[in-house]
């Protein structure tokens, strides 16, 4: 049996058209285009000629703390970003939150487009990092809600995916740019940003608002409307009242236990709290693995470690992001959530031990070769595995009531642990006062992290592949530990959908016609 012949037995026909619920979960990823360009270009910016000639205090060169400040102030926008998310998806909708998002990273992008010194670069930096956070707290949020459940994993992935082509693309234009001795070789890969929240704002105006924020806005018309077109069914179809009326039962259900708050994440009582430990606990160790450390630094810790062309092994880095990310969209429905984080922290952790092995014992061309190497081996086991699966997790364990602040909360982790990484990472590896001058030895740290993810996702990670969200949420209610959650079957799919039950339908219907007879 071929891998894509399982893939077909896992996701059976469906009734009705799934194209348009496809389409439009596969188009908010582009959002994450947006979000990986703007991780990706500051890299490129900051080694530039030009900018390294006109930016920094002291021209020529900036020092660790200028750089850590430029790339890393990003992150202080995009927390707070992503903990103000709410305020938008759940009052006025995830779509027209992800509008707002795209025109409030513009202005960000406008002030850094025109700026010519790093005070202005850097305000702007914390506005679109404010835009961004807000669209990644959002897009996981809009994708979970209106994908199907057969594809709503490889769905989300679709996200990270769209964030390692967005990364590629800042690679390639930074490359083109970079020998420019004008403003041009940084305005040129900023304002090509524009494009990005274009594309996505005049796509949202259109497509449709998710049925389960309607339902949770009282709005039962639209969001039988809503659920009609993702779809492809008529209002009044079997199918789409089941799943309406399912979404409803569950919402009101949570209802019962009270208005939601963000407390309420945290407490026992209501049962949120091992969900906000996971889905917080994956966000952060997410960023722990290392990852930004090649995509924020990589240009010029390869340049520092005496490899010439750095540009150009920053684009390779990329396109073996994107190239192994598409396994992980594939593998996350057939092989599950768990399985492939497992496998994920087990790659990683072996790759980074040997980076950090060889390249803090070995000076030599052998050393450069082996150091891009297993940076790459590293950075494809990431992209299969935990950059898109924390997206795919947060997206679906918590209950509608209390979704749209839980998302944004793990998000905010996500962006609090971006932010200490990326301003720590130049004081870890550079040399001279003050610096801890770790070089390749900062990869021990990574494989340390990435050995704790393994742990924590084999005691804490819920399997929730093949599950509407509704039956996620009565997995949490009902199966005690992560451990037994990989045997646990759906209430209604465990007789409902089996031939006993068929069978046993049958013999019941023999036996009144006998008593009728």
């Amino acid at each position: 049996m071929t891998f894509m012949d399982r893939f077909k037995m896992q996701t059976p026909k469906q009734e009705g058209s799934q194209v348009m619920a496809i389409f439009v979960a596969a188009f908010a990823a582009f959002g994450g285009i947006l979000y990986g360009y703007d991780t990706g270009t500051i890299s490129g910016i900051l080694t530039m000629d030009y900018v390294r000639e006109t930016f920094p205090d002291t021209p020529g060169t900036f020092t660790a703390g200028e750089s850590s400040l430029i790339t890393s102030i990003l992150s202080v926008g995009t927390f707070a970003g992503a903990l103000s998310a709410p305020l938008a998806s759940d009052t006025l909708g995830r779509r027209l939150g992800l509008m707002i998002a795209c025109v409030i990273f513009s202005v960000g992008v406008l002030l850094q487009t025109i700026t010519t010194g790093k005070d202005l670069l850097i305000a702007g930096r914390v506005i679109a990092g404010f835009g961004v956070g807000n669209i990644s707290s959002i897009v996981p949020l809009y994708q979970s809600e209106a994908a199907p459940k057969w594809i709503r994993g490889a769905i989300v992935c679709g996200y990270q995916w769209a964030i390692t082509i967005g990364l590629l693309l800042a690679a390639i234009v930074n490359n083109a740019t970079q020998h420019r001795n004008d403003t041009g070789s940084y305005r040129i890969p900023i304002a090509v940003q524009f494009a990005w929240a274009l594309i996505l704002f005049f796509g949202m105006l259109v497509l449709p608002e998710t049925p389960r924020f309607w339902v949770k806005s009282g709005k039962i018309d639209k969001a039988t409307k809503s659920l009609s077109t993702l779809r492809g069914l008529p209002e009044d179809h079997e199918i789409v009242l089941e799943e309406l009326s399912e979404i409803q039962a569950s919402y009101e259900m949570e209802m019962s236990m009270g208005s939601s708050s963000v407390m309420e994440l945290f407490t026992k009582e209501n049962r949120q709290l091992k969900r906000m430990l996971t889905g917080a606990g994956v966000q952060a160790l997410q960023q722990l693995t290392g990852v930004n450390f090649i995509f924020y630094y990589g240009t010029a810790f390869f340049k520092s470690a005496g490899i010439e062309n750095s540009f150009t092994v920053n684009i390779i880095t990329n396109v073996v992001n994107v190239v192994c990310s598409v396994p992980g969209m594939v593998g996350v429905e057939l092989l599950g959530r768990r399985t492939l984080l497992l496998a994920g922290s087990v790659g990683m952790s072996v790759s980074q031990l040997i980076v950090a092995v060889v390249g803090s014992t070995i000076d030599s061309e052998v050393s450069n070769k082996c150091l891009i190497a297993f940076s790459c081996i590293f950075i494809g086991c990431f992209a299969a595995t935990w950059g898109p699966v924390p997206w795919v997790i947060v997206g679906e364990i918590f209950p509608l009531r209390v979704r749209g602040k839980a998302v944004a909360l793990c998000a905010a982790v996500n962006w609090l642990f971006n932010f200490a990484i990326a301003y720590a990472t130049p004081f870890l590896v550079d040399s001279g006062p003050g610096n801890a001058n770790l070089g390749s030895k900062v990869f021990f740290i990574w494989c340390g992290c990435n050995t704790l993810s393994f742990f924590f996702v084999f005691f804490l990670v819920y399997e929730t592949k093949n599950m509407s969200l509704e039956e996620i949420d009565a997995m949490y209610d009902n199966c005690s530990s992560a451990i037994k959650s990989i045997h646990y079957v759906p209430e209604h799919h465990s007789f409902k959908d089996t031939d006993y039950e068929s069978e046993e339908k049958k013999m019941g219907d023999i036996e009144h016609n006998e008593i009728v007879v």
